[in-house]
């Protein structure tokens, strides 16, 4: 572990190679697993904001849940998550017309209808943020259904962070990142990763 200002960096952010796949995956990270994707508490106004804007967007399901339960919900580990259709799909998840799964937020980013990306958990994967009192702990998290990044990113030679700079500089700033970036230019240097 590294820590960079308040933030301890686990290493094997340095070491793991990832560059997303969405040939081979199709976006299955958006709609597998037993939650919604983490939504920290300041983003559920920027979800609810957005709403209008994608809701045309989304599956009847989606839109069922959203008016029953809203767009989060609080899951059984007590986190606030995105609400999910049918135990798996995030509400915000739609397919195009070669069945890739994308999010709606992101799309609607991407076209300037709004400013909000979509939530950091979501930009930031694979790493996940922990929250340990005055400290944040950033993981890289494992999951089967990113094997084809991961052999992608080992083929393009590109370490996670790297990968995630966007995400990690709109999390903790550019400075924290040019830090982080000084850290791994050290750590290589010294044959560490």
């Amino acid at each position: 572990m590294i820590q960079i200002q308040d933030v301890v960096v686990s290493l094997d952010v340095f070491r793991e190679k990832f560059v997303c796949n969405l040939d081979a995956c199709k976006g299955e990270c958006c709609i597998e697993g037993d939650a919604g994707a983490p939504v920290e508490a300041d983003e559920v106004a920027q979800l609810e904001a957005v709403l209008p804007i994608v809701w045309e967007e989304l599956s009847p399901a989606a839109r069922d849940v959203i008016e029953r339960q809203g767009v989060v919900y609080t899951d059984a580990d007590g986190d606030l998550v995105t609400s999910i259709v049918g135990g798996k799909d995030c509400v915000f998840t739609c397919y195009d017309e070669r069945g890739y799964c994308y999010c709606a937020i992101e799309k609607a980013y991407r076209e300037g209808k709004c400013s909000f990306y979509k939530p950091i958990s979501c930009h930031l994967y694979p790493i996940r943020v922990g929250d340990y009192g005055p400290f944040k702990a950033v993981n890289y998290h494992r999951w089967d259904v990113c094997k084809a990044a991961v052999l992608l990113g080992r083929k393009e030679q590109v370490p996670v962070f790297r990968f995630l700079k966007e995400p990690l500089v709109r999390k903790f700033g550019q400075e924290w990142y040019d830090e982080l970036e000084t850290v791994a230019d050290e750590l290589a240097k010294q044959k560490l990763i």
